[in-house]
């Protein structure tokens, strides 16, 4: 049977990093400097690490300023590594040479090492910064003169979603400890040793009543207006004044000036790069369902560029069928010292079920094999004999991920709507282990993959391409989130119906390279986010259509393209960020391909992106002028940086283009909504998904704060 309710929920996922906390403080685990294991160690260190972020229109700037020291009386290079932000596209690295700022520009990857290297040996200042998978960027400075300073600055941009009102960003610090290479051969040190301050501007086209950063209760939160906050952190020797002189710092109140100090004198002056700082905004609730749009068009173009984002209303209604419940359950050797924790989690999960419920525990390591071998009652007697089964299991051996997934998913019974949890960090390392199969796999059952992939390290690329074959959904989770409040997300979504096969068409105005190619489906609380490029001016109809529950429905609106808008020139790289996404999921699904690679290269250069196969170096200016590099990323930077500060003289600007030909009727879903879908429609199921899913989460989080206290 294969109704929309057993399609809907067919399946759960935590993708879950299992590495990405739990090392003790002898691994690699944070952002930092990079030092040689075994080696006579390094002594550059960290002296200020200084984060401005501007968040406005849809998308947010993190600029990252850094100053190494090198108090040694011999040259050195630096090497400093970060996690992969989430969609995050590098737009800048800065090195000072002289005094002056050098901005970098983009090359195909072994040039830019090449151009780096014969630099280095000829003894003058150069940097590179590359990306190394999905796992990290890496900066390179050479050199850092004996008994002086080096600064450099790095930039980067991303989209910013709002699901069921609330908005989150992360700064990601934490490394996910994945890339075993890596790991083997290098330490970090992660100590800011003089000054460390995060300042974050919000600017909302939509009311705000709320922000918080649980996982750094010393942050100072300043409203100044119902669409205006600031996010204020510091430490070190005069913290108070490093936030005040700050990029875009306003000037701190006594009291958040009185925190800091306090902060400083209990924890000294170094900082430490190993935690995530999550922010949360919550925007006014009732608000309606809406399309925004953002454009950039240069006078005297035709081609523009825009990001058009649809926020449907809640009329997804709540849902309530007992179901059967699929452990697959990660027992490799990269589990030692974790697993019992997360076993106590499953176990305590399987006491939330209801008598009508079943389940089925499934375990991989070099392979995969079943602990229950069949479906069993979610009795009080079956719950307590094979959680101690469970808790029996040997751990060991590598990552067979394809045969654990395939074992839960050749298990499920078609004539019970179904939930997987997958408790795993998805870095396959044994047996099957190219993307494809895995969507070859996914594509063969007609179930859907829910994934709240947690941690900087996590296989996401992985995780969220199963997820989007499967039309399912994914959430991403660290140490720092508000582990609550990402439940009430997941479980909103898994409670209640959802639009699927959707299409979205845009007639009139022309229009060309959207991105993402396919989307199918939009469950409770999500945003359809789209790039594109348009040409001319004029009137638009947009119309958004798809299924739920076997009904179609469709939403229309129209509004107007501009005609000239030079407010936002970074959605140009925004759009080639998001077409180098698309081009390398072919490249995962169909095989290494010459083709797409050439095309993500073509892309990257013309947008100065840093991407698998471009880096950003730089040189001395008189360099880049004898090797005839063009300074295409300085004059676009110039252009951004410039259209930056025209913004940040302007008042808040609001961005919904549907106001007088509202595409949806109902007020967008939010946490507090009443409406037909919000609230706590799902009823009793609810509360046993979120104390499920609590409950491994749970599990990890000690986990984790256990390794880390010893």
């Amino acid at each position: 049977m294969k109704n929309w309710i057993r399609s809907t929920c067919a399946a759960m996922t935590l993708g879950i990093a299992l590495t990405a906390g739990m090392s003790t403080t002898n691994d690699a685990q944070a952002a930092g400097l990079l030092e040689p294991i075994g080696g006579a160690g390094s002594a550059l260190s960290i002296r200020t690490h200084k984060v401005a972020v501007k968040i406005e229109d849809g998308y947010a700037i993190t600029q990252v300023d850094q100053v190494f020291k090198n108090p040694s009386s011999r040259d050195m290079e630096a090497t400093y590594r970060f996690p992969v932000p989430d969609k995050g596209a590098v737009s800048e690295f800065t090195v000072w040479i002289d005094g002056k700022p050098v901005i970098g520009e983009v090359l195909e990857k072994k040039q830019a090492q090449q151009v780096y290297d014969e630099e280095k040996a000829a003894g003058r200042e150069t940097g590179i910064a590359t990306k190394n998978k999905h796992y990290s960027f890496e900066m390179r400075v050479s050199p850092v003169r004996a008994g002086q300073d080096t600064r450099v600055r790095l930039v980067y941009m991303q989209p910013v979603d709002i699901d069921t009102g609330i908005g989150r960003y992360v700064y990601p610090l934490e490394d996910g400890k994945t890339d075993d290479a890596a790991v083997s051969f290098w330490t970090e040190n992660t100590s800011v040793e003089e000054n460390f301050a995060f300042n974050l501007d919000l600017r909302s086209s939509y009311p705000v009543t709320g922000a918080r950063v649980p996982a750094h209760p010393q942050a100072g939160i300043v409203q100044l207006n119902d669409k205006e906050w600031q996010v204020r952190m510091a430490s070190g020797a005069g913290a108070s004044a490093v936030a005040q002189s700050s990029v875009s710092a306003a000037p701190l109140t006594n009291a958040e000036i009185a925190r800091l100090e306090k902060l400083h004198s209990n924890h000294g002056n170094a900082a430490s790069l190993d935690k995530d700082i999550v922010v949360y905004w919550r925007l006014a609730p009732d608000l309606p369902g809406s399309v925004d749009l953002v454009t950039f068009k240069q006078p005297g173009e035709q081609k523009g560029t825009f990001m058009m984002t649809l926020t449907p209303g809640d009329d997804l209604a709540p849902i309530t069928e007992g179901r059967d419940w699929m452990f697959v359950l990660d027992t490799s050797g990269s589990m030692q010292g974790q697993f019992a924790t997360l076993t106590a989690g499953v176990q305590q999960a399987l006491g939330t079920l209801a008598n009508k419920d079943r389940f089925r525990i499934v375990r991989f390591s070099n392979d995969a094999s079943e602990i229950t071998r069949d479906w069993v009652d979610a009795s009080e007697a079956n719950v307590r004999y094979w959680s101690n089964q469970l808790a029996g299991t040997q751990v060991g051996g590598g990552t067979n991920l394809f045969a654990g997934t395939k074992a839960g998913l050749k298990a499920l019974d078609n004539d019970r709507t179904s939930a997987i949890v997958l408790v795993t960090d998805g870095v396959a390392n044994v047996g099957t282990t190219e993307k494809k199969y895995f969507l070859e796999l996914m594509k063969k059952y007609d179930v859907r993959l829910f994934t709240a992939v947690m941690g900087n390290g996590a296989n996401r690329p992985l995780l969220e391409a199963m997820t989007e074959v499967s039309n399912g959904f994914s959430i991403s989770v660290s140490n720092s989130d508000d582990i609550v409040g990402k439940l009430i997300e997941f479980t909103s979504k898994a409670t209640h119906e959802a639009m699927h096969g959707i299409k979205l068409k845009i007639n009139g105005v022309k229009t060309t390279d959207l991105t993402p190619e396919v989307t199918t489906t939009l469950y409770r609380g999500e945003q359809l986010t789209v790039f594109g490029h348009y040409w001319g001016t004029g009137d638009a109809t947009v119309s958004l259509t798809g299924k739920v529950s076997g009904e179609k429905k469709q939403y229309q609106t129209t509004f107007q393209f501009p005609d000239i808008n030079e407010r936002n020139p970074e959605l140009e790289r925004l759009w080639a960020y998001a077409k180098t996404q698309d081009l390398q999921n072919m490249i995962d699904y169909l095989g290494d391909d010459s083709e797409f690679k050439s095309a993500i290269v073509d892309v990257a250069l013309e947008h100065s992106l840093v991407t698998d196969y471009t880096s950003m170096v730089v040189i001395r200016d008189e360099q880049f002028d004898a090797r005839g590099i063009e300074r295409l990323n300085k004059q676009r930077r110039a252009t951004e940086t410039a259209a930056a500060s025209a913004r940040a003289s302007q008042g808040v600007q609001t961005t919904r283009v549907d106001q007088h030909q509202p595409a949806f009727s109902a007020p967008r879903a939010s946490h507090g909504s009443n409406s037909s879908g919000g609230g706590n429609g799902g009823g009793a199921m609810t509360w046993e998904i979120m104390l499920l899913v609590l409950f491994l989460v749970g599990g990890y989080i000690r986990a984790f704060s256990k390794a880390r206290a010893s």
